[in-house]
């Protein structure tokens, strides 16, 4: 990759691992991912065969015909094989620590592998009867305040984001998904961020994650960057609820907020972070959630964005990317295949600086003039 392109590595030496240090950070590294792949590659199978008893007591589905290739097992397999050795050469050049994602203990991990089963045959009843306005259908509580596009079974999951059920299993399905990959995808927003910080003292930069969730990427910006404080918004409480749970630091500041209304001052915020949410949203707030970040960002301030792939990004996986909106009720993926960002985040003043493929994701780096 070019420099062009988005060269991650930081001004000065990588930092030089002993050989024996080396080779145990890879062994450990090789063991953690390896068995996480193995854990969710073993659920995906198991969750097809449920599929395939289910789909026999349940309404023909239409078949659904991609439009462009789809890469087969051993390519993907490659793909994520090539992320593991970019998020590893990222830990050896001391950019974050050795990740710890996923880590459960085993009593919580039954718990979750339960509760993983115990909604399949509900995720796959909704998916062959297109039930996918449940959570819609009598709102109350905070969730009668919601935008109506937010008000949905996203991924025909149970409650879509409007519960704490939802989001104690939301990152295992996502897991099981991608194979044990997704935390290494959002990753990628660490490497750049190392540089931005390189020569900032970390407690007087602003950060915020917009669209935190559980906190997948703000807790290990805050491991990797020991001084910096982060704050997390999103528009579901249940989901802030959780990640004020799994944080453990007191430098995470949580606000719960639309990410197209954003409750902070003009030229506030240093760095912004996304992951994973533009592809839920419908083209106009798309528009009005760029315009404001841009709006919050310091002059010379950066919006580091990972989402999905978009068309043409990795052209071998066009004909994927086509077809996930039918399978996993993604109303605004299809839009936000071919959305033009890179214009759009020009129009509001943000210069694209790279973009990276990152196996089913893009990393790219947006920064604001000085």
């Amino acid at each position: 990759m070019s420099a062009a392109d988005g060269d991650f590595r930081p001004a000065g030496k990588h930092r030089e691992l002993p050989s024996l240090g080396r080779l145990a950070l890879r062994t450990r590294y090789a063991l953690h991912q390896g068995s996480r792949v193995a854990l969710y590659t073993a659920h995906s199978q198991l969750m097809r065969r449920m599929h395939r008893r289910l789909q026999q007591d349940l309404p023909d589905t239409p078949r659904i015909v991609p439009d462009g290739p789809i890469p087969g097992e051993r390519r993907m397999l490659a793909d994520i094989a090539a992320l593991f050795a970019e998020d590893l050469k990222a830990v050896e050049a001391g950019h974050y620590p050795m990740p710890s994602d996923g880590t459960m203990s085993p009593r919580e991990l039954l718990a979750t592998s339960r509760a993983f089963f115990k909604d399949v045959p509900e995720v796959a009843r909704r998916r062959a009867t297109g039930a996918h306005q449940e959570v819609n259908a009598e709102p109350d509580g905070f969730a009668a305040a919601l935008p109506r596009y937010y008000r949905q079974n996203f991924h025909f999951q149970t409650d879509g984001w409007l519960s704490e059920d939802s989001a104690r299993l939301y990152d295992f399905q996502v897991d099981v998904l991608f194979s044990g990959a997704t935390a290494a995808m959002r990753r990628r927003a660490l490497v750049p961020f190392a540089r931005i910080l390189r020569h900032k003292d970390q407690r007087k930069v602003a950060y915020l994650d917009i669209a935190c969730g559980t906190g997948g990427l703000l807790r290990p910006a805050l491991a990797a960057f020991p001084r910096l404080t982060g704050t997390g918004l999103d528009l579901s409480e249940p989901y802030l609820n959780v990640a004020r749970e799994r944080t453990t630091t007191r430098r995470a500041r949580f606000v719960t907020a639309m990410a197209e209304a954003l409750p902070f001052p003009d030229s506030s915020v240093d760095v912004v972070s996304c992951v994973y949410l533009f592809h839920e949203l419908p083209p106009k707030v798309r528009r009005q959630v760029i315009a404001e970040v841009a709006r919050v960002l310091k002059p010379g301030g950066s919006f580091l964005f990972v989402d999905s792939l978009q068309t043409g990004d990795v052209p071998d996986y066009d004909g994927l990317l086509s077809v996930f909106p039918q399978q996993f009720h993604e109303p605004y993926f299809t839009s936000y295949l071919d959305e033009d960002l890179t214009g759009l985040c020009a129009s509001e003043g943000l210069e694209q600086r790279w973009m990276t493929p990152a196996f089913v994701s893009r990393a790219v780096e947006f920064v604001k003039p000085t």
